[in-house]
């Protein structure tokens, strides 16, 4: 009797278990100016919109967005100049302002008025600037790798390990430094096969000279204490939502040291992860805990409904 019992309350607790369902995903394009940029979305929800980095494409959160969109809806954006985004010719046309806007477009563009924004890398830069500059469209910030801009202003003035390992973007602003580069080559971090052929194909679509001149357009030139970086404002109002970042330990490209005192630079709660055995893409070398970690997050922060 207790075993029927038993295994009664079992099958009533699985049947009244939430099931995964797919959902499925739509390539969609925004406007900004003469600028078309192309995002895949899925879910409903509040809206997430997500930003990758270099050298990456919106399949930078194919780990992430099955575990979002059953309660949210995300956006993956393929920032301008990679994949089906356009390939404006010109440094000018990387400019941060412009790739800001880029974003308030799409968020224009699925009928929101305000997003969470999460972005890695030069993603995540533009993430914080998105904070800055627009504020008023924003609910909560997730920010992956990238210190607060003006932290990492400190760390290249004055921490000689970051002004080593920035030698490699300083590199990259040189004229002709996408000489080289192969689709192949930039998707080699990849471990997967299937997601390794996606990775190649998107590349094929980019355009290698625009990667180089996200960092010919917006990066600092020179280290030390005259090290300065353009479109940075000097004194920007604190984050003004909750603050959510997370950094791989092994990053030899922006060192944890970025991070410390990043919750001075904010008027609400703030959490920072720190992933001892992962490097720069956090979001691959510690997916589990990097997912479970953002989806936990949200919904403690989600509205009442």
């Amino acid at each position: 009797m207790r075993r029927a019992l038993l295994a009664l309350a079992a099958s009533v607790m699985l049947a009244a278990a939430p099931v995964a369902v797919a959902q499925a995903a739509e390539d969609k394009y925004a406007q900004n100016g003469d600028v078309k940029i192309h995002y895949v979305a899925s879910g409903k929800g509040p809206l997430v919109v997500m930003i990758h980095g270099y050298p990456d494409f919106s399949g930078s959160w194919t780990y992430l967005t099955p575990k979002l969109n059953d309660a949210y809806r995300v956006v993956a954006i393929d920032t301008r100049g990679y994949n089906l985004s356009d390939k404006p010719v010109g440094v000018e046309n990387y400019e941060m302002p412009k790739l800001v806007e880029d974003v308030a477009a799409v968020i224009r563009a699925e009928g929101y008025q305000k997003a969470t924004v999460l972005g890695h890398d030069w993603g995540g830069s533009q993430a914080w600037m998105f904070a800055f500059t627009h504020p008023e469209m924003l609910d909560n910030l997730i920010v992956l790798s990238t210190p607060h801009p003006q932290l990492f202003m400190r760390e290249m003035q004055t921490n000689p390990a970051q002004q080593a390992s920035s030698q490699y973007a300083r590199n990259f602003q040189k004229e002709g430094s996408e000489a080289g580069m192969t689709a192949e080559g930039l998707a080699r971090r990849i471990q997967d096969p299937a997601l390794k052929e996606k990775y190649i194909e998107a590349f094929k679509r980019s355009s290698f000279s625009a990667m180089m001149n996200y960092y010919r357009a917006n990066y600092p030139r020179e280290v030390g204490p005259g090290a300065k970086r353009p479109f940075v404002p000097e004194n920007p109002a604190p984050i003004n939502v909750p603050l959510l970042v997370i950094h791989g330990m092994k990053d030899t490209a922006l060192l944890s040291a970025g991070h410390s005192g990043t919750w001075d630079k904010a008027a609400k709660d703030t959490t920072l992860v720190m992933v001892p055995n992962a490097g720069h893409f956090v979001q691959f070398d510690a997916a589990d805990l990097v997912n479970t970690t953002i989806r936990n997050w949200l919904d403690a922060r989600r509205p009442a409904q």
